[in-house]
């Protein structure tokens, strides 16, 4: 049955969302507007001079989709009630972050206990991939490959813009079920405003290779899926590897080659992990939007799904007793937003019809925010130094970064990097 969806439009250099008639998104899923009067994709307009920041959008939630979901979408979990969410944050300064980061990258790179230095090998302008949606506007495309344990080799392809005024980059990261089609939109808009964009996908995903070498026999050819991965841990390796260095040495590529003046990271469902965990490890992305992929393990419980919301084997403290057993969510959030013009979003679908749903965030939100604030104003020459915040998405009932969510994301951007070359 055919539903009524949002139609996307361009609207001055602004994601404008406007009801129509299609597949896929429901009725008034999105009923917000970015005003013309945005930021365009250059930064600062002709003429050079700053606009009055156009207000963020705002939508309604979804009263015919709020109407089909039970109570347990719409009111605070009795499993979160009563926790001390102050208490449960290590980060208390800028200092405690500075000590918590480097255990935490230890934990991953076992081996040399620092984010990896390598650079990938790279082939340049390899045509449009066919395992990637259509995109206009691609001046190029270069395929990254990084080299790992067991033979393993991640692909992340580079697209740069055709035109651009500036020096930003973003990358865009998948999860587990999504199939490629899900990078199109987002992707889409950061080339419409002038990123390079770097596409990845999670270990034996979309393009990357569905089998390793065997670690006890590197004569054999395993097929893995991520819950495989536990049997090589080891206190030399961690698979979380696997999912994080082909970020790092892609942030490798591009501060050699681009000098970007900031790099941003979208990720969704396990790339929304991916989009939590990576820049709280590394400083160097400077605004983060993850989306649906990850809750506090204390509010997991209560999602109103709450099987698939435990997360894959890379998000479970009973997988990774040494890599959470050092911090829990909310201190990935506070890593990710603390430092010089750091940002954090972090998107969750009230309705999501996969996983880190309901309103169990709202038990951690304004103390997760508020600890950030007063990091982040310690330095009272630099009020900047840090901002994290929540967008409770209830505009529809999909695993996926809504039209509504994207204009946000886009909105964030224009105003908060317009000033950067």
């Amino acid at each position: 049955m055919m539903k009524n969806v949002n139609r996307r439009t361009v609207l001055g250099g602004a994601l404008a969302v406007t009801a129509g008639t299609a597949t896929g998104w429901p009725s008034n899923a999105a009923a917000s507007e970015v005003p013309a009067g945005a930021v365009p994709a250059g930064g600062v307009p002709a003429g050079g001079v700053q606009p009055h920041p156009a207000p963020r959008p705002v939508a309604p939630v979804n009263q015919e989709i709020a109407a089909a979901h039970a109570a347990t979408y719409k009111t605070l979990p009795q499993v979160v009630v009563g926790v001390d969410v102050e208490d449960l944050m290590k980060i208390h300064t800028a200092a405690d972050a500075d000590a918590l980061r480097p255990q935490l990258v230890a934990q991953v790179w076992k081996d040399t206990g620092v984010l990896p230095t390598a650079l990938p090998t790279v082939t340049r302008d390899v045509g449009a991939p066919s395992l990637l949606p259509a995109f206009t506007g691609v001046r190029r495309y270069d395929k990254l490959d990084v080299p790992m344990e067991f033979g393993y080799v991640s692909t992340v392809y580079l697209l740069e813009p055709t035109q651009s005024t500036h020096r930003r980059v973003a990358f865009y990261h998948n999860g587990h079920g999504e199939g490629p089609e899900t990078m199109q939109p987002v992707t889409q808009a950061l080339l419409d405003r002038g990123y390079t964009v770097l596409l990845f996908a999670m270990p034996f995903y979309h393009w990357n290779p569905k089998t390793l070498q065997d670690p006890a026999d590197p004569t054999k050819v395993l097929q893995p899926s991520h819950n495989d991965l536990p049997q090589w841990a080891s206190d030399k390796y961690s698979p979380l590897a696997l999912f994080l260095t082909p970020l790092s040495v892609a942030m490798n590529h591009v501060q050699a080659t681009y000098r970007p003046s900031s790099v941003q990271m979208v990720g969704l469902s396990g790339g929304g992990w991916a989009t939590t965990v990576y820049p709280a490890l590394d400083t160097r992305i400077t605004r983060s939007y993850p989306a649906a992929g990850s809750l506090p393990f204390f509010v997991r419980p209560g999602s109103p799904k709450p099987s698939p919301t435990r997360g894959d084997w890379e998000q479970r403290l009973d997988m990774q007793p040494g890599f959470y057993g050092l911090a829990d969510f909310p201190d990935f959030y506070a890593l990710a937003s603390i430092g010089r013009n750091r940002r954090q979003l972090q998107i969750l679908n009230r309705f999501d019809d996969c996983c880190f749903n309901g309103v169990g965030h709202r038990s951690y939100e304004a103390a997760v925010r508020q600890r950030i604030a007063v990091i982040g104003t310690d330095d009272v020459s630099n009020e900047s130094n840090g901002h994290w915040e929540l967008l409770e998405d209830a505009t529809h009932q999909m695993h996926a970064i809504s039209p509504y969510a994207l204009s946000v994301i886009l909105w964030d951007l224009d105003v908060h990097c317009a000033h950067l070359p």
